[in-house]
């Protein structure tokens, strides 16, 4: 997701694999075995959360993760934690991977050894500190010099056990110098403004003896400040430590001022080196992208090019057409090229294209769109995009019922236990796929109008190209069954149908269900030797009749007519997010009370509505087109952060997501689905009305204008530029960068390359190291410097 700077937008995301831990230490108790999860934080802020798996101290939990990152951040860690019934959860261990070493780890597994959480190490945040020397005159008439510390503010620091109530305290260190200082505790604030000044004795009267004072011990350059940032606590542990930094006077050897942002560090332990327990381990796949992009209409060439594609002749010369086959990973491209023409309504016209080249080079029917061509890859990304709902209401009551139950579908003899029946694991088994298939092939109707019409392109091209009948239902089914509905049947958790990955004995039900539904959907004619096993063979007969073809083939026809139901698919609501956050009560009465309640959220393409609990009737509903904006909310309006207000003609709803991947997501979804409202504002107030004024300008009227200009969402395109400058090495900025990249000959890409070129040159000239966008500790941006200092080559 984007980050502002300095008019650039920085575009972050991670794609993570939780693989499995290995050799947790066992639970100190005559049980041994562990309840383990695992959590996913950017710095200390949890973002994701494994499902728990039960009694095992080698836990696998096999789930993905992906975001696109909304905000800047130092370390990307992973917590193990043994979750308690009667307690809070115990942490058991952590990977902790720095931004600037993710690219070593770029898309390989690698196991982890688990480190102790230590609150000495757990830091985040910075601090803005001033040190000026300055001349005094004592009583005496005596010239000493005296150290004036001015601790200003601290942005980031981490909120512990809900709450941050942050001082700092400062210190003069020397071989004889332990001074402490402390400003007044800020509460409800991890963005504390303290502007407190402190001063410190740095040379002494020449009156004293050197028995009490030695000259050279006080040496300007041996001596340092240190900040300690604090979390005040009224708990019998005492204070908790958020983090120090460690200032040398010799930074003001010059000019007797210094004036510097710091990210705060882990407490400075000297020399010791304990000897650290084996906490086990943990299997990562971690695959990091960073990329900036200039504002929108410096793409508007970029866009108008690849638009075009859909419609140029032969489309192989076409430069989204090109993008796509070079590209090593056909989903890195197939992802921004389906958004992007969807987004503008060009997503059917480029599809038949593009399918309709690679008809023309199948020479054999039975492999048609069997590979993991550009083709296959873009109507799989438009499926995911454009049929989610579909999937919702036609594959999740089955599938949460399955998970449910637990019913035993186990085929195999071999793998079948002791106290399972075959013939029963059979009849099982066999009532979930009929279920399913029948769900399915009854669904037609629901089937979104954009699928039906790429679907009825498909047909129509294979029906030409070949002379075999079956082809216009296996081009078709080749799609909707196996890249659709079996891989959802398979991995329910990744088409957002169940929270996490199914347990071991269910997903292998699903499995075998998966597995029959796909056969059962290609229409092939020999269908028994679609299987290896010849447990499924046997299985397979009670579907072997000719009611099940012709229901496939009725379903085909109906999702491959195209243009049928435009009107319907209008008038449908479709769900598009849902979940709990807490809101703040919108005042409806005038003496009403306006707390912050925990409630159940759902976005659909109709309305914005919520609940007391999911299920439950609306308590209140925004339509889509009272939506006037979307935006953040600062967070010191109500000391409360991740939270976002959705504006309407009258008040604005204030709401807190879990996280701030969570707000940036909400976000930007209720943006895009309210962006073509016609009364949307241009600008909003980033602060609440609180008190008979707003807090950002200070205006008492609640139906003032704005006062700041509204922000927009990016256009889908952007994703783009790193995969013009690059392609082959598009997601990995440091494993293959000696892989040089193609070059399309066309004026939009050249301007660009040359104006990021420009502004690479002007913004190694420009930045400040210690400034607040690149605070002193940085080592991210000095591993920027040192590459630019090296190499003039590669594109930021």
């Amino acid at each position: 997701m984007a980050v502002e700077e300095e008019g650039l937008r920085v575009f972050q995301s991670v794609k993570i694999k939780i693989g499995e831990a290995k050799n947790i230490p066992p639970y100190p108790g005559p049980n041994k075995m562990r309840d383990c999860y695992c959590t996913v934080n950017l710095d200390q802020e949890e973002v994701f959360r494994t499902k728990i798996v039960e009694k095992s101290l080698c836990p696998f939990y096999g789930e993905d993760f992906y975001c696109e990152i909304p905000r800047s951040f130092r370390h990307l860690s992973f917590y193990i934690f043994d979750r308690d019934v009667f307690r809070r959860d115990s942490s058991i261990g952590k990977v902790a991977v720095k931004k600037e070493n993710l690219q070593k780890y770029h898309g390989k597994d690698t196991w982890f050894q688990l480190q102790p959480v230590s609150a000495d190490s757990e830091v985040q945040g910075k601090v803005h500190v001033e040190l000026r020397l300055s001349e005094v005159i004592t009583d005496n008439g005596i010239v000493c010099i005296k150290l004036a510390a001015r601790v200003l503010e601290c942005q980031g620091l981490p909120i512990v056990n809900g709450q941050c109530d942050p001082y700092a305290a400062v210190s003069l260190l020397g071989p004889t110098r332990s001074e402490a200082k402390k400003t007044k505790v800020k509460r409800k604030t991890n963005n504390p403004q303290f502007d407190e000044v402190f001063y410190f004795e740095v040379t002494r009267p020449p009156s004293y003896t050197r028995r009490h004072f030695d000259v050279e011990e006080e040496d300007v350059d041996k001596m340092a400040l240190r900040v300690d940032l604090w979390n005040a606590s009224n708990l019998k542990f005492g204070d908790e430590f958020l983090g120090e930094v460690r200032i040398p006077l010799k930074v003001l050897a010059h000019s007797g001022l210094h004036d510097a942002w710091y990210f705060l560090q882990p407490r400075d332990n000297g020399s010791k080196s304990e000897k650290l327990d084996d906490l086990g381990s943990l299997r990562l796949n971690i695959v990091y992208t960073e990329d900036h992009v200039f504002p929108s209409e410096s793409y508007s060439p970029l866009r108008d090019l690849l638009l075009r594609s859909a419609r140029m002749e032969p489309v192989s010369a076409s430069a989204a057409h090109i993008l796509g086959e070079v590209c090593r990973e056909k989903q890195e491209a197939a992802i921004p090229l389906v958004r992007l023409f969807l987004h503008y309504g060009e997503i059917v016209p480029f599809l038949s294209a593009i399918a309709q080249a690679e008809v023309n080079r199948t020479q054999d029917p039975n492999t048609i769109f069997r590979g993991n061509s550009l083709t296959s890859k873009c109507i799989d990304e438009t499926m995911k995009l454009a049929g989610m709902h579909y999937l919702q209401v036609t594959l999740k009551p089955i599938i949460d019922e399955i998970c449910a139950d637990h019913k035993p579908c186990e085929i195999d003899p071999v793998k079948l236990k002791e106290s399972e029946n075959l013939e029963t694991n059979r009849e099982n088994l066999r009532q979930y796929v009929d279920r399913i298939f029948t769900v399915i092939t009854k669904s037609g109707v629901s089937c979104p109008t954009v699928m039906c019409d790429i679907f009825s392109s498909l047909r129509e091209s294979a029906a030409k190209r070949f002379q075999d009948p079956d082809v216009r239902y296996t081009a078709v089914s080749s799609f909707i069954f196996l890249r659709f509905f079996a891989p959802a049947i398979l991995s329910p958790n990744l088409f957002q149908l169940r929270p996490h990955h199914p347990d071991p004995s269910t997903s292998r039900t699903l499995t075998l269900i998966s597995k029959t539904i796909q056969t059962l959907g290609s229409l092939s004619k020999s269908k028994s030797a679609n299987f290896k096993e010849s447990f499924m063979a046997t299985f397979y007969d009670f579907f072997n009749d000719q009611k099940y073809a012709d229901a496939v083939k009725n379903f085909l026809d109906l999702i491959s007519s195209s243009g049928r139901w435009d009107q319907k698919s209008i008038e449908t609501p479709i769900m598009l997010k849902e979940g709990f956050m807490i809101k703040r009560a919108q005042g409806r009465n005038r003496f009403g009370m306006k707390n912050f309640k925990k409630r159940w959220f759902r976005l659909t393409n109709h309305e914005f509505t919520y609940h007391k609990s999911k299920g439950e009737n609306a308590l209140c509903s925004i339509p889509i087109e009272n939506i006037l904006a979307v935006e953040r909310l600062e967070e010191e309006s109500f000391k409360m952060k991740n939270m976002f207000q959705v504006i309407q003609p009258e008040r604005a709803l204030y709401i807190q997501a879990n996280n701030c991947v969570e707000a940036r997501d909400w976000i930007d979804i209720l943006t895009k689905v309210s962006q073509c409202n016609r009364k949307r504002l241009s600008t909003y107030h980033p602060s609440a009305y609180l008190n008979g004024h707003w807090l950002c300008c200070k205006l008492s009227s609640d139906t003032a204008p704005g006062c700041t200009p509204c922000t927009r969402a990016a256009p889908f395109y952007l994703q783009f530029w790193c995969l013009f400058h690059s392609p082959v090495c598009s997601s990995a900025r440091g494993n293959d960068a000696h892989v040089p990249g193609f070059i399309i000959d066309d004026p939009a890409v050249q301007t660009l390359e040359q104006e990021h070129a420009q502004y690479k040159r002007d913004k190694f000239r420009k930045t400040k190291y210690g400034s607040q966008e690149h605070p002193i500790g940085d080592k991210n941006f000095q591993c920027y410097i040192r590459q630019q200092s090296e190499s003039s080559t590669y594109s930021i």
